[in-house]
């Protein structure tokens, strides 16, 4: 039946042309081809360009013959190798198969035992080609054995040829349209990004965009960092509306050992992945928290696209559908093209809220700073306790230089007072009613130096998120306070020479010059003229801070003075702590003006504090602390004159001794050696190191 033939190709051949909806093109081709073949159910798969993965490209059965859809493979891409289809691919033209006996060779092949169990029996491949290409393969499952001549397996050949073009312009047409969604949802979602900032809005702006694709009823973005659990970022129900509601954090608690469920889940979110149908049943079997939604909220499937940041954090969008059959392989896919878009919307999340974190702690700094201004008033001549003949001469140092903008550079041991001289320079001067700006530049990183002296601009490093005010143009008008200014890095020493001689600098990253009317008063631990002998000072900026050196003795050059300092600490702390006031023995005030003390007043202030709080009799008890009792069992005093005299070096070794001593071998914490000399843990560490000393010192 020529004719017949010609008119079936012709019909086909106009089909393809003018049909582009694809369920109503592969109806016609299926209705026009049972007229002619005797088949009970037809597949078209596709194969990718290297034939290494097939897809389902269309399903049709007659009657209640049913092709198995195992694994989903209706909505996925599967690999051919191990499988009948890996044979169908290697033949030219079109073959006729007996399912019993490729059931033989392929025992483990799922649909073909669902077939024969529906009564199929025979089964007939025809190749599809294009431009000489192999794009997929027609599939003819049958009761009956066909009875098909020569002439109608050519005709099915030319079919096959004709259902290849339709086959691949429908291909072509989806890729476009997906295309164009992914295209149309971006661009929502970078619109999202670019106006909204705040985190449940933007994220339930992304999730009704991609909603309008595909259809679910739970968007979560899960995200966990470093040193810390799992957290939801942002999670959302649909609602009978359309629109999005926030989920309560804590819906999880008649979970029994919710955390632990979570965490076992971690694994199967962390790739790509689609689970529906029979997976997410096997799914819920295995993971208390899959079975606790399916049960409790009836979800039924689940898709889950992990966020790689390139860093040590790791985020996954989740979307949940109580349909058994809601999300494929196309679904995850899309998805996936969306993952810089929602990843760069979790960046912006947190940066924003890193922001305003930042903006929190500025108001906490302005709150400090006021309260440093407020304080200032305390530090007066007044305050000072001792009438030493050495204290006399930094009193009147200090009313001399107090009242003009000369700088100061203030030397001296850890715990000799050099914040307070600081405070009442500051108190005394023109500049009182401005603020006194303080910075230790031992405790913060020499990277962070330069951005709390000088500030630095929006972006001018790494999380560099706003603009920051540097020290010094808060202090404009006021004073500066450089602590430990000999720890400055010799980078920073020649950019803190400039603003000395110029009154003028930049922030970081900034082109704008800011002039500052800022007097400058440095302190330091550390005898700056063998720094600048060693080259760990610059020389010229330690002589243009070195225009008034005040230099404030050790407590053990004025041991007159420890009585009424003890006096001083004991009032003040017996009133603070409503404590009783109890007696001093006159050994113990003998073993305390013999004592060496390292640590200086602050040393002494501490000494005394803890005696107001261990102390329950009449009298201050002492005995519990190691380094006074070993003070008053070995005094440390001035060696006679024709005696031995240590070295600086062994002096500032037995200094640090002590301190260990003193804190049970502890270097750094509130209750370390380095609070007690008020020096960074690292540079004691660095100094214990060159000084030959050992952590494993025992109190006692």
């Amino acid at each position: 039946m020529p004719d017949q033939d010609d008119s079936l190709l012709l019909y086909l051949n106009d089909a393809i042309a003018t049909t582009r909806n694809k369920e109503d093109l592969f109806r016609n081709v299926t209705e026009k081809l049972r007229l002619i073949f005797p088949f009970d159910a037809i597949t078209i798969l596709s194969l990718d360009m290297e034939h290494q993965y097939r897809r389902v490209f269309l399903r049709d059965y007659l009657g209640d013959v049913i092709i198995p859809d195992i694994s989903n493979h209706k909505y996925h891409r599967a690999a051919i190798e191990r499988t009948p289809i890996e044979g169908f691919v290697r033949q030219t033209h079109i073959q006729h198969y007996n399912l019993e006996q490729l059931l033989q060779e392929y025992g483990s092949f799922q649909p073909f035992h669902a077939l024969l169990n529906q009564g199929m029996r025979y089964l007939t491949v025809v190749p599809l080609r294009t431009g000489g290409r192999l794009i997929g393969l027609l599939s003819l499952v049958a009761r009956r054995q066909p009875d098909l001549s020569e002439q109608d397996a050519d005709l099915l050949e030319k079919i096959g040829s004709l259902v290849a073009v339709a086959v691949t312009n429908a291909l072509a047409f989806e890729d476009i349209a997906r295309r164009e969604q992914e295209k149309t949802m971006q661009l929502a979602l970078n619109n999202a990004l670019l106006s909204i900032k705040e985190r449940g809005e933007l994220f339930r702006a992304i999730a009704t965009e991609i909603n309008q694709v595909v259809s679910y009823d739970y968007f979560g973005v899960r995200i966990r960092q470093p040193d810390s659990p799992v957290r939801a970022l942002a999670e959302f129900s649909k609602q009978p509306d359309g629109s999005f509601l926030a989920l309560d954090e804590n819906r999880f608690d008649d979970l029994p050992q919710s955390e632990a469920s979570k965490q076992a889940v971690l694994d199967l979110f962390s790739k790509p992945g689609v689970y529906v149908g029979a997976d997410f049943e096997a799914l819920a079997r295995r993971y208390d928290m899959l079975r606790y939604i399916r049960e409790q909220r009836g979800t039924q499937s689940i898709l889950c696209a992990p966020l790689d940041s390139g860093d040590e954090s790791s985020a996954v969008v989740i979307l949940a559908s109580y349909q058994p059959l809601a999300f494929r392989e196309e679904t995850l896919q899309l998805l996936l093209t969306l993952v810089p878009q929602i990843r760069l919307a979790i960046q912006n999340v947190l940066a924003f809220e890193q922001i305003d974190l930042l903006r929190t702690q500025l108001e906490r700094e302005r709150t400090y700073l006021i309260d440093e201004i407020n304080t200032t008033a305390a530090a007066r001549l007044d305050d000072f306790v001792g009438g030493s003949a050495v204290m006399q001469q930094v009193y009147t140092r200090l009313a001399q230089v107090a009242p003009t903008d000369t700088t100061v550079l203030i030397e001296g041991e850890t715990g000799t007072g050099k914040e307070l001289v600081a405070r009442a320079l500051h108190n005394l001067s023109p500049r009182a009613e401005r603020a006194l700006i303080k910075l230790n530049c031992a405790a913060l990183p020499a990277q962070l130096i330069e951005s709390e002296l000088f500030g630095h601009e929006k972006g001018a490093f790494t999380g560099a998120h706003d603009r920051r005010i540097g020290k010094f143009e808060l202090a404009d008008g006021g004073t500066i306070f450089l602590d430990e200014v000999g720890e400055l890095p010799l980078d920073l020493q020649a950019k803190l020479l400039r603003v000395l001689q110029e009154k003028e600098f930049e922030r970081i990253g900034g082109r704008r010059v800011i002039s500052s009317n800022v007097r400058v008063i440095a302190a330091t631990n550390r005898v700056l003229e063998e720094e600048v002998a060693a080259g760990r000072f610059r020389a010229d900026l330690y002589y243009r801070l070195n225009v008034f050196p005040i230099r404030l003795p050790a407590l053990r050059e004025r041991p007159e003075d420890i009585e009424p300092l003890m006096r001083h600490f004991l009032e003040r702390f017996t009133k603070q702590m409503g404590k009783p006031v109890r007696g001093l023995r006159e050994r113990d005030l003998r073993a305390m003006q013999q004592y060496g003390w390292p640590g200086n007043v602050r040393e002494l202030e501490h000494v005394l504090e803890q005696a107001v709080i261990v102390s329950q009799g009449p009298f201050l008890e002492f005995a519990g602390f190691s380094a006074v009792a070993q003070a008053a069992q070995a005094p440390t005093a001035t060696p006679e004159a024709g005696g031995p005299i240590k070295t600086l070096k062994d002096q500032e070794r037995d200094h640090i001794l002590a301190a260990l001593r003193r804190t049970g071998g502890r270097v750094s914490g509130p209750t370390g050696a380095a609070v007690l000399l008020d020096i960074n843990p690292k540079t004691l560490e660095a100094r214990m190191k060159k000084l030959g000393i050992q952590r494993t010192i025992t109190a006692g």
